[in-house]
């Protein structure tokens, strides 16, 4: 396993009263939770440019099109257009914190039950489970590489892990005082990571392996 120091590039906020839960990235604006509304913020000037009322407890995805965002035992899919909710999906339960889409389908952190479960986004149903033995926040994909965020106590990581065995591959420990709860990835070297009761999100310097780059990047449109 190859560890190191997180790189902090960028930060935005502190947003007042936000308590910034799962976030995500259209390919234009970096979307975070922040307990009853979505948030569109403009990584270019750091300006919350929108809001969506909507309760927003944890983990958020995007998919080309839509927002998907977990509220306590559920999992709403949202037109980012109007902020109405399109269908209601169950969600694993058990701690429910982050939150991808990748390979058609919805990966979900479980906070203290320690796993990312891949789920089918119109039922709900469980496809299959990888352990980890952190504490699971965010969780995202970039170039066929799974990574998830932890934090347990004041100690906080990025993970890079394998997607078959859950094997930490890369760890980038976060500084002191500075956690992560959601996490999205930019498709390329940036991930946005939300920084919970600080009311902040930071970005986070992802280390590229040589010719990792270029396959799988997201578009302009966010699609992968």
């Amino acid at each position: 396993m190859d560890r190191s120091q997180a790189q902090i590039i960028d930060e935005y906020g502190p947003f007042a009263g936000a308590d910034v839960g799962g976030v995500t990235y259209d390919g234009r604006h970096v979307w975070f939770a922040s307990g009853d509304r979505l948030n569109a913020l403009d990584p270019a000037t750091g300006k919350t440019v929108r809001t969506v009322d909507v309760a927003a407890h944890a983990g958020t995805a995007f998919d080309g099109k839509h927002l998907f965002q977990i509220t306590e035992d559920r999992i709403h899919k949202i037109d980012p257009a109007t902020g109405r909710i399109l269908a209601t999906i169950p969600a694993p339960g058990g701690g429910d914190s982050g939150l991808a889409w990748a390979e058609g389908s919805l990966w979900v952190g479980q906070y203290r039950d320690r796993k990312i479960h891949q789920i089918d986004p119109d039922t709900g149903k469980i496809i299959r489970t990888i352990e980890s033995n952190r504490f699971v926040t965010g969780v995202t994909w970039v170039d066929g590489e799974l990574w998830h965020g932890t934090w347990e106590g004041d100690e906080s990581e990025l993970r890079r892990i394998d997607p078959q065995t859950g094997e930490v591959l890369d760890e980038l420990d976060m500084p002191a005082g500075m956690g992560i709860s959601g996490l999205e990835s930019d498709g390329g070297d940036r991930f946005f990571a939300g920084g919970g009761k600080s009311g902040r999100v930071r970005v986070i310097r992802r280390p590229v392996r040589a010719g990792a780059i270029g396959k799988g990047v997201r578009t302009s449109t966010g699609a992968a």
